[in-house]
């Protein structure tokens, strides 16, 4: 630890003082909820009071590390300390002890400049080991401080955080973030939000604290849980202890291939492939589809206690008109409950008729004696005269009613002229018939070729596959009743989401956003109809098969003029050093976009070897060991063609180089180490959007960056720019 100076010392020893006291109210209140949630009554609202009593301890539990960060003194003297979560006094009326970082009060801790101070006169970021201060970074907010371009707040405490060690796992960030990544993340969620944002902006860093912000500012939101999209499982894990450790647990993380409970991704399939199955003319198609399986209006003859009654063929196609915009087997459920009251009708109407028979042949064997023998022989309890009216009352005809709709038989009867259906069966039908396809495709629309290299394909799902297996399933509706319907607000919310294909979320984010097809988009829309969606991602780093090269083009298809797009312009992670290589490979990508401005030097020089191919897995070894002594405590990663991944991942093995990744460009997005090793550049950039995915693999680290690349390669270095 450095030594510090008297003025800081001194300061370390205020604030020490005070996290001592804020520390100590925290244990206090963690005691003070638990015998509030043991004594909470067990009726329903007592029940409803413990799951907020809980998800506040939890919360509260789990900022004790980190719990005080930051303060603002004011102009008029007022000093607020930032944190983790709000601790509030014991005197209720008295200012919080520690005020929320996503609070309103907070914010100028985050958006406060010298040339726009918001009535502040200085901000502290504190360095926190455990429970102990360790050193202050204090940033005098008056004109006379400001510095030229000067757009970084705590630029000291921000700095010293991208210069620690990588450990593999996301920290949060809610000490060092920027004024433009707040913005972001306090944005309204009234409509989808498109985050743009080259390498090191910060953008899942965004994302996940704009998930906390949105939790803690619309607490209704916890009711529906927030769904987090990653590109793949490697990066869930990386990002996992960020929300838990903000208090965040109503959240599902998952990839969309992994979205549809009970259906696993089995097969690869070409970029062809799965660029024709991501098309968003898929939609209308499974729509046409699915809706070609109703069956069709005709005469249905029902048994009822040993007597037939048929529903005439233009009652059967006014049911089905009048069902026709529900899912499949929804539909099917109000569609028997009007046959169900059909039949109802017409077994009360032919009753009727027998009874009024009945009450008219009585009446005539009657009118053969006098008055007084009637009287004489009628037995006693029998209905006579008016008694006998033909009616059924209202009780009989429930009765009635209920009995209908409890029959096994009729139930069958219906099931098997409008039968269950399943996504999967039902998604193989259109994908391997060619004249299916064709009639049902014309919107996509297919040619000869692409209609022969779907119905071609074998037999198992494939990433393409999922989105339209989601398509099918949304069309079909679920089997069971009720399936797919948020219901109460009980505990363990995301357990329950993630079981439930058709869960409507508050709120959904996806990383890499600029990855997704239109039919993914499509995937990401049916969980959240409301529109509160954040996306975050760089198109420059795209490298999926779909044709689009701007966020127009992705989306437009599935959110039309409905969305906004904000922008992050610098990049506090990749060294300025690296960040200059940058401009030639964007070039080549046909970037349409400026890369965003570094702002931070690691002071180390990105370099380049050149090997022979024999040679490459025994230099690449070499390379990673050297890189893993210089950066000790942190981490390496590698990235290379798909064709290298597997025996440089073997040489680092034999090596005992360690656990050291070895990534397509494709595996590495999202992720960053303290030192990366690029392997066969080139052979990166000969690869799909190449030049897309070496952009990707130059911006991964947060320290160094090295190059291998094969002999007879010129050095990317030297690339001239187009």
């Amino acid at each position: 630890m450095r030594d510090l100076s008297g003025p800081e010392r001194l300061a370390v020893a205020r604030e020490q003082e005070f996290l001592d006291r804020a520390l100590l109210r925290h244990d206090q209140l963690l005691v003070h909820l638990e015998r509030e949630i043991r004594d909470t009554s067990n009726d329903h609202a007592g029940k409803a009071r413990a799951r907020g009593l809980r998800q506040r301890y939890e919360e509260l539990r789990r900022s004790r590390d980190g719990l005080v960060f930051g303060r603002l003194d004011a102009q008029d003297g007022t000093v607020r300390r930032i944190g983790r979560t709000g601790l509030r006094e014991e005197d209720e009326d008295a200012d919080p002890l520690v005020v929320d970082w996503r609070a309103e009060a907070a914010r100028a801790f985050y958006t406060a400049t010298p040339l726009d101070p918001q009535g502040q006169a200085r901000r502290r970021h504190l360095r926190v080991d455990g429970a102990t201060v360790v050193g202050v970074n204090d940033e005098p907010l008056d004109a006379q401080s400001a510095e030229p371009g000067g757009d970084i707040v705590g630029e000291g405490a921000l700095l010293a955080a991208l210069g620690q060690r990588r450990t593999g796992q996301m920290s949060t960030a809610i000490a060092t973030l920027q004024r433009e990544q707040d913005d972001i993340v306090r944005a309204p969620a009234t409509s989808p939000l498109i985050v743009q944002g080259g390498p090191g902006t910060g953008k899942t860093v965004v994302a996940l604290h704009r998930v906390a912000y949105l939790l803690f500012t619309h607490r209704q939101m916890a009711d529906q849980a927030v769904l987090v999209l990653g590109p793949s499982a490697r990066f869930l894990d990386y990002i996992a202890q960020v929300l838990p450790a903000l208090g965040e647990t109503a959240v599902v993380s998952s990839t969309l291939d992994a979205l549809i409970p009970g259906i696993a991704v089995g097969r690869a399939e070409s970029r062809r492939a799965a660029e024709i199955k991501g098309r968003a003319g898929w939609q209308p198609a499974i729509e046409s589809h699915v809706a070609s399986l109703r069956p069709q209006p005709q005469d249905l003859t029902l048994r009822w206690e040993g007597e037939s009654y048929t529903v005439s063929e233009e009652a059967v196609r006014q049911a089905l008109r009048s069902v026709s915009g529900r899912p499949y087997h929804h539909a099917r459920r109000v569609f028997t409950e009007h046959v169900r009251q059909i039949l109802t009708e017409a077994v009360v109407e032919r009753r009727e008729a027998m009874l009024t028979e009945v009450e008219e042949g009585l009446e005539d064997v009657l009118a053969v004696f006098d008055r007084g023998a009637k009287k004489s022989i009628a037995p006693a309890g029998t209905a006579v005269g008016a008694e006998i009216d033909g009616t059924m009352s209202d009780d009989e005809v429930d009765d009635l009613r209920e009995r209908i709709a409890g029959s096994a038989d009729i139930a069958t009867f219906l099931r098997g002229w409008w039968p269950d259906l399943d996504p999967q069966t039902v998604l193989a039908q259109l994908l391997h018939d060619e004249a299916r396809l064709r009639r049902h495709a014309s919107a996509a629309p297919l040619d000869d070729d692409e209609i022969a290299l779907v119905t071609g394909e074998p037999a198992g799902w494939a990433p393409s596959d999922v989105p339209l297996l989601d398509a099918v399933a949304d069309q079909l509706g679920s089997v069971a009743e009720g399936a797919g319907e948020n219901h109460g607000t009980e505990d363990f919310v995301a357990d329950r989401a993630r079981a439930d294909r058709g869960w409507i979320y508050g709120h959904v984010v996806i990383d890499e956003a600029q990855e997704l097809s239109e039919m993914q988009w499509h995937m990401v829309v049916r969980r959240c109809p409301t529109g509160s969606v954040t996306a975050v991602g760089d198109i420059d780093q795209t490298e999926a098969a779909h044709r689009h090269t701007s966020w127009d083009e992705a989306v437009r298809a599935t959110l039309g003029e409905r969305w906004t797009q904000a922008d992050l312009t610098i990049c506090y992670r990749t060294p300025r050093e690296v960040m200059e290589l940058t401009g030639p490979v964007l070039a080549r990508a046909g970037s349409r976009n400026d890369p965003p401005r570094g702002v931070r030097s690691s002071g180390v020089s990105p370099w380049e070897s050149a090997v022979d191919e024999a040679g490459l897995p025994a230099a690449v070894v070499q390379a990673v060991t050297a890189l893993g002594e210089r950066w000790a405590g942190g981490t390496v990663g590698v990235v290379a063609p798909d064709r290298w991944v597997v025996p440089v991942s073997k040489a680092l093995r034999a090596a005992a180089a360690g656990d050291v990744p070895v990534l397509t460009a494709t595996g590495a997005k999202g992720l960053e180490w303290d030192a990366t090793l690029v392997v066969d550049p080139h052979g990166i950039t000969r690869q799909p959007r190449g030049w897309n995915g070496l952009y990707v693999a130059l911006t991964r680290c947060t320290q160094e960056l090295g190059q291998l690349r094969l002999t007879g390669e010129e050095p990317l270095s030297f690339l001239p720019d187009e």
